[in-house]
């Protein structure tokens, strides 16, 4: 089993800045590529950013130039530094993180518990 733990979410007035932190747990795996998601209320959950094993990143047009996504492989560890932050911004988010388990040869998909951030106006 791997666990994800996010970090990071909080109250912020907009313009303001946050970084969330999502880190890894377990035993034999590796992290093929980290992405977060965000969920607004009566909203669907929607991709925010991604970064593959590679470091190919991509971005919802709604954050481009504002996030910034990064990952620390040596401690399997997935950042997401927020700057600009917008009240649009207020949802709950998470990490994902696709995983190679040498185990049993396969690929697993694994989710943060989620962190709340919210943006005053």
């Amino acid at each position: 089993q791997v666990q994800l733990v996010e970090s990071g979410g909080g109250l912020v007035q907009a313009g303001g800045s946050l970084r969330l932190s999502c880190a890894a747990s377990g035993s034999d795996f590796r992290i093929v590529q980290w992405a977060w998601y965000r969920q607004a209320p009566g909203k669907k959950r929607e991709l925010v950013a991604g970064v593959s094993g590679r470091g190919a990143q991509n971005f919802a047009d709604s954050v481009k130039g504002r996030f910034a996504i990064s990952r620390d492989n040596a401690k399997n560890t997935v950042y997401l530094q927020m700057n600009s932050l917008k009240p649009d911004d207020t949802a709950v988010y998470y990490c994902n993180a696709e995983v190679y388990r040498g185990r049993d040869l396969r690929f697993y998909d694994y989710w943060g518990q989620g962190t709340q951030v919210t943006v005053s106006s």
